[in-house]
């Protein structure tokens, strides 16, 4: 939301980027004065009639924000972490439904607030996502038609050479088709699909999904992320970045990549206000759904999407995402967090899930981050931090937005540590 000065100006948040419109104009009139002081109204000048500030409705359900910072507080308290932040929005029309960051500040005690607290990561940082940008390396090998469903990818029983060095599978794996290839989360799998594709095309698909590009939402600050044109990639860059290593993104650009595999395959611009209207009600403006571009055809993104479901399954990474009764999809991410200056903190990771729900017919996109979880050995990847949290907020969603469950409900039980899970930027030596 941002806050007002002792000027009455908006500084961060809605309350800077809609300041034009919040705050309204005085009015004023030009005028001469005979030596009585009367008015010489034949001689009045310039004038501009006074407009109250408009009101700016937003996309936000208090509802489901509500729910949202429950339960991030909720995570926060159990993890203790150095950020964490939670975004859902609607796939099909862009609207930001909830968003929350932790840490964060209480606007009518800002004496008391550090700089860090008044940031909103959810557009100003930027992390190397890990395993959920798997979806734009299958996407763009589905839609260029370099693999279809039957085609079996070797993925080396665990250890692929190349360029000098070994990619590591955190399980043996064979052939497998893209399906299983998303579903087990294989690093090499991902990273033979990047070099059947070639750079240039891989590069275009990374753009393509909105990666390396601000999204246009109605909050001041907002970053590009960190895409290398291909110019600047090394040797081992076709075969990192496609399991989201080498590059930066925010985690509203994760949001709305994902939200192109819930939609059908549509890149749609993410946006935070609805309408303005004025102080009688009447709407002035409405802000529609905007759709940038087609990323992928529909048929890709059923393809990558009933992978997702699988994700979200005993035979996936992210069973603790699953929510009783309903069909979920999406992707864990566990990145070993890079050094300023080169090379990753031996035991520092960024957690997330970001998922969908009802699969077939979403409601809402939501991604779940959670910056240098402090969590014990082998505990601290996404499918065992991030996704169940995501569940709680899905499930608390569902109820709320009463969505009816379409499946019985299984109860799920905790997962063991040794389980597959995403442990891409830690795979390479």
């Amino acid at each position: 939301m941002g806050f007002l000065n002792h000027e009455r100006k908006g500084v961060q948040g809605i309350e800077a980027a809609m300041d034009d419109y919040l705050s309204g104009q005085d009015g004023f009139r030009y005028i001469e004065r005979d030596r009585t002081g009367q008015e010489l109204v034949v001689y009045r000048g310039q004038e501009r009639e006074p407009r109250d500030g408009l009101n700016v409705t937003l996309t936000i359900d208090m509802g489901l924000q509500s729910i949202v910072e429950d339960e991030l507080d909720a995570a926060v308290k159990e993890y203790k972490p150095k950020t964490a932040i939670a975004i859902m929005a609607n796939p099909k029309t862009g609207e930001i439904l909830a968003m929350a960051s932790r840490p964060n500040y209480e606007p009518d005690a800002l004496g008391e607030a550090q700089p860090e607290d008044m940031k909103n990561h959810a557009v100003i940082d930027m992390f190397e996502p890990g395993s959920t940008f798997k979806i734009v390396v299958a996407s763009a090998a589905l839609n260029e038609g370099l693999i279809t469903t039957e085609t079996r990818i070797n993925c080396e029983g665990g250890h692929f050479a190349y360029a000098g060095k070994i990619l590591r599978d955190h399980h043996g794996y064979g052939l497998m088709p893209v399906h299983d290839i998303l579903m087990k989360s294989s690093n090499i799998g991902s990273a033979k699909m990047g070099l059947m594709e070639g750079e240039q095309t891989f590069y275009e698909y990374i753009k393509r999904f909105g990666f390396g590009e601000r999204t246009g939402v109605e909050l001041p600050g907002e970053i590009r992320g960190l895409v290398p044109p291909p110019s600047r990639w090394d040797k081992l860059s076709i075969t990192r970045m496609p399991m989201g290593q080498a590059l930066a993104v925010t985690p509203l650009q994760t949001v709305q990549a994902m939200s192109v595999i819930a939609n059908g395959g549509k890149l749609i611009a993410p946006h935070l206000v609805k309408s303005l209207s004025d102080s009688g009600g009447k709407v002035i403006k409405e802000f529609k759904p905007s759709v940038i571009r087609e990323v992928i055809n529909s048929e890709t993104a059923s393809i990558v999407s009933n992978a997702l479901i699988d994700v979200v399954s005993t035979k996936g990474t992210a069973i603790l995402a699953s929510v009783p009764g309903f069909k979920v999809a999406g992707k864990t991410g566990t990145a070993q967090k890079a050094m300023p200056g080169g090379g990753y903190y031996e035991n520092k990771y960024v957690a997330s899930f970001c998922g969908y729900m009802p699969a077939d017919d979403p409601a809402f996109v939501c991604l779940v981050l959670v910056d240098d979880p402090q969590v014990g050995p082998e505990m601290y990847y996404g499918g065992l931090v991030a996704a169940p949290v995501f569940s709680r907020i899905a499930e608390r969603a569902a109820r709320y937005l009463d969505l009816q469950p379409v499946m019985k409900a299984e109860p799920v039980t905790q997962v063991a540590a040794n389980r597959p899970q995403d442990k891409g930027d830690a795979a390479d030596q």
